[in-house]
């Protein structure tokens, strides 16, 4: 059943209260104009005998016939008798009726004193003024009609445009479509109107958070499930390793004879495992929020002093050097053993991926309230789309060399899950002098 607009029933309901209002109005005018009208032909019809009377008043009783004829056949439109005291008519016009039992339209007694009285039995010269009023009040009714009309169709037009945009803001708010705000109205309207497009912005904000939210836990399922098979390809691979020279050794199959060389290198790949390990069990423990940071000063000149040395040694090997510039005297707020170990990740990662007798620079810039720590490892460039995955648990950008080396590739994972727990900004880029790591940290007065 197709459903009618709101338009075309305030239009038609104001159009019927504006119509009945014209109706009792034109009734109420009408018999003021009856009352009014009778008032005139009254007063006219008393007018045009008036001459009559005036005759009849400065005449003897015998001229009274005479005086009323001349007078009639002077107006023989009229119609009328005159009767003395005792009711005896003393002249009648040849229309005019006198008897008792008549009714007609129009009687009215014009003249009456103590001798005669002058009784009129037809309308005198009113016709005209009844047909030019009557002309005039049904124009007038009909032209407050048509205002009628013209009145509801604005009402109508006034009171729906509103609503039918409040309709169509609703059905574009149900369909999730952009909705502009609505006009500024100082009315109810206005408010449910200003009411409802906050409630759809707001609601369009959740919707866009739990959007963002599933994209995240999908994000996440997806990590968890690349993290689980890396993980366990990690931990198969060296295991099958093992297992084979294990067998192989108690086969006495070949080399393998050789026991005490064998075990020595599985002693190596369990050590590699159980290092592998550790490092998953710290990424999930940094990954849950089990580690809570505790700041304090310290000194960055300092901190980075003593990571050195480790790295020394593999340095040399690769005929690399460390370059430093930290001022001394930089003293920053972060928890020293988180920032140890991020930072270990990260110059244990420069000095792996630069090339033999190549460079690792390290050096800090002081700001107002942060201190920007930059360790850059000369000479290399990875990848723009590679860069950003390089955070990603077990990513490898050369997976062969990368496991002959004896790298996890949960390295930069740990820096990543280290830094956010400790809320600081940080960054890899690569620049023209080759891969550049920063992070920000918080300066502090006193140590």
């Amino acid at each position: 059943m197709e459903r009618k607009g709101i338009f075309i029933k305030v239009f038609s309901y104001t159009i019927i209260v504006l119509l009945l209002l014209v109706g009792v109005t034109a009734t109420l005018f009408a018999q003021q104009f009856v009352s009014y009208f009778r008032v005139m032909e009254l007063q006219q019809t008393v007018k045009s005998y008036q001459p009559l009377v005036e005759l009849i008043q400065n005449s003897d009783r015998l001229d009274i016939q005479e005086v009323a004829g001349l007078f009639h056949y002077n107006n023989q439109s009229f119609e009328f008798y005159i009767e003395d005291k005792e009711g005896s008519v003393l002249y009648a016009t040849p229309n005019a009726n006198t008897s008792n039992s008549f009714r007609p339209d129009f009687l009215y007694v014009v003249h009456r004193d103590d001798n005669i009285s002058i009784v009129a039995q037809s309308k005198a010269g009113v016709g005209l003024l009844y047909q030019g009023l009557t002309i005039r009040g049904i124009v007038m009714i009909a032209i407050m009609v048509v205002f009628s009309l013209l009145c509801a169709y604005i009402f109508a037009r006034q009171m729906t445009t509103p609503i039918k945009a409040l309709a169509d803001s609703a059905n574009k708010m149900a369909n999730l479509k952009d909705v502009p705000p609505p006009l500024e109205r100082k009315d109810e309207l206005g408010a449910l109107a200003h009411d409802m497009h906050s409630m759809y912005v707001r609601l369009k904000e959740t919707i866009a958070r739990l959007e963002d939210e599933i994209a995240r836990e999908h994000e996440l399922e997806e990590t968890q499930r690349y993290f689980f098979a890396a993980a366990s390809h990690e931990l198969k691979t060296p295991i099958a390793a093992t297992s084979v020279l294990l067998e192989g050794m108690l086969e006495n199959i070949g080399d393998y004879k050789d026991h005490s060389k064998y075990l020595r290198e599985c002693i190596k790949m369990m050590d590699r495992q159980g290092k592998i390990i550790s490092e998953i069990l710290e990424l999930v423990s940094l990954n849950d929020g089990r580690i809570v940071p505790i700041a304090e000063p310290l000194d960055i000149g300092r901190t980075v002093a003593e990571l050195l040395p480790d790295f020394q040694t593999l340095a040399e090997a690769n005929n690399q050097r460390f370059v430093t510039d930290i001022p001394a005297g930089q003293i920053v707020l972060s928890d020293p053993r988180l920032l140890q170990k991020a930072l270990s990740n990260v110059i244990l990662n420069a000095v792996q991926n630069t090339p033999q007798g190549g460079e690792v620079r390290i050096w800090s810039e002081p700001g107002a309230e942060k201190c920007r720590l930059f360790v850059l490892n000369m000479g290399v460039h990875i990848d723009d789309t590679a860069l950003p995955r390089l955070f990603t648990p077990f990513y490898r950008i050369d997976q062969a060399r990368s496991r002959k080396s004896g790298r996890s590739g949960l390295g930069l994972a740990i820096v990543q899950k280290t830094l956010d727990a400790m809320s600081l900004q940080y960054a890899l880029e690569n620049t023209s002098d080759g891969v550049l790591f920063w992070l920000d940290l918080p300066l502090t007065s006193t140590l």
